[in-house]
């Protein structure tokens, strides 16, 4: 679903500028503009700096269309290389390997008939391509008005860095003659370009004031861009639901907190009912004798994107001090996968984690239910949760002897990438339930190897 940009004033449309003319510019648009039109006054915000590395637009649209399976990096390598030539094989180009202007028009024309057709037969919606970045980054100017730097990393000859500026205003309830508005600073070119100019965009960033990195492609630990921004930023955030290999780089993500660098996820934020009610089950004290006889896990979610039931199971293993022992990928159907823990007492847990094949929703690889049961008939602690669009029955008819508790899960209202990513603009600094669910995460996923 496209995002709806809010109405905004333009003090300055995209203007093509040299990169060190940039910080002139903008001084110069907002001298020109301390008084606009019947006495409005335009100011420049002094809220926060928000860097933007987006997702390089050929390797989205090859992943999204099955070509590719590699990192959405932006760089070009081997692998894109013959990703690019199996889809110019594939409608009628000459297999160069190079992507050329007709060549991006021809994926794009294609994924929106796949879309259309809902034909992702061959790819399962493993990856989904995100065209609605700039529409996202105008709903975040408007509720936050501040300075924002946008990457656009291409594929293609490196042809060095270009640069546009820009500002707009949102528009302010009628009576108000003060606008507080956001400057834009584009810039563009192949990663390698961008990563040479990556003591420049550090510098762009406004010192005095927080900084967030929103990083939308592969976060690669070794690319030298990635490495100075996180440098230069108080937080990174990222959202695993568009991770186009999410145990790869949940792996990933797991080191890099554990080495110390500081994330969020938009995707974690999507887990909030489902770690509130799963909480509230045991809150009785009845039953929250049972839970260390919590032996069985069973989660269901929309097959394609396993992010969410992974950082829940790391959720839900460090609360109850489950330390992984073994992870199985099965596949079938199901894209089974299953996870062996120890709890405090030495006890065998078992979680089987299944991909249901459903209609794609909003977010790839949103839960869809969540079963905690026991072996031990007799254990009060079988517990039932599911999306409240879904049903229960599958869980349910697992239930045997054991009388469980079910609940459905009323999806929240503010699941969208613009209301998560104003959320977290509010915010910044290490969250430690974060931290620590994904270390177990980590634990688990390097089991894989």
């Amino acid at each position: 679903m496209m995002t709806q940009s809010p109405p905004l004033l333009s003090l300055q449309s995209p203007k093509d500028v040299s990169l060190e003319e940039i910080e002139a510019e903008l001084n110069q648009i907002w001298q020109a503009n301390r008084t606009g039109e019947e006495g409005t006054v335009a100011t420049r915000a002094t809220t926060f700096t928000m860097v933007i590395y987006e997702s390089e637009e050929t390797q989205q649209l090859l992943a999204a269309l099955g070509f590719y399976q590699g990192p959405i990096d932006g760089i070009i390598g081997s692998d894109t290389v013959e990703a690019i030539k199996a889809a110019q094989k594939a409608y009628g180009f000459e297999e160069t390997g190079n992507p050329t202007r007709e060549f991006l028009d021809r994926l794009r024309s294609a994924y929106q008939q796949a879309q259309q057709q809902a034909d992702f037969s061959n790819n399962h919606q493993k990856y989904v391509y995100d065209g609605d970045g700039s529409a996202i980054a105008d709903a975040i100017a408007a509720a936050n008005p501040c300075r924002i730097i946008t990457l656009y990393p291409t594929a293609g000859e490196d042809e060095g860095v270009s640069a546009q500026v820009s500002a707009y205003c949102p528009i302010q309830k009628q009576g108000s003659n003060s606008l507080v508005c956001c400057e834009y600073i584009n810039l563009t070119g192949t990663a390698e370009a961008l990563e040479r100019i990556g003591g420049m965009v550090s510098a762009l960033m406004v010192s005095e004031l927080p900084k967030f990195i929103w990083w939308k492609a592969t976060p690669n630990p070794e690319y030298g861009l990635f490495q100075r921004l996180s440098e230069y930023s108080d937080i990174i955030i990222i959202d695993s639901s568009t991770f186009a290999d999410p145990e790869g780089e949940l792996e990933c993500i797991g080191k890099l907190l554990s080495e110390g660098m500081i994330f969020a996820d938009l995707n974690w934020r999507r887990l909030a009912a489902w770690q509130e009610l799963t909480a509230e089950a045991f809150d009785p004290p009845e039953r929250r004798s049972a839970l260390n006889q919590v032996d069985r896990v069973t989660i269901d979610y929309e097959k394609g994107n396993p992010a969410q039931t992974l950082m829940f199971l790391g959720w839900l293993a460090s609360r109850l001090q489950w330390q992984p022992t073994s992870y199985e990928y099965e596949g079938g159907d199901y894209d089974i996968r299953r996870v062996k823990f120890v709890n405090d007492e030495q006890k065998e847990v078992e979680a089987e984690l299944a991909g249901i094949p459903t209609e794609a929703g909003e977010i790839p690889g949103d839960l869809i239910s969540l079963r905690l049961s026991s072996t031990n008939l007799e254990a009060d602690c079988c517990t039932v949760l599911c999306s409240e669009t879904t049903g229960c029955m599958r869980m349910e008819a697992g239930g045997g002897a054991q009388s469980c508790r079910i609940q459905q899960v009323t999806p929240l209202f503010d699941q969208k990438t613009e209301q998560l990513l104003t959320k977290q603009l509010q915010r910044w600094g290490r969250e430690v339930l974060y931290k620590e669910s994904m270390k177990l995460t980590y634990d688990m996923l390097k089991l894989r190897h």
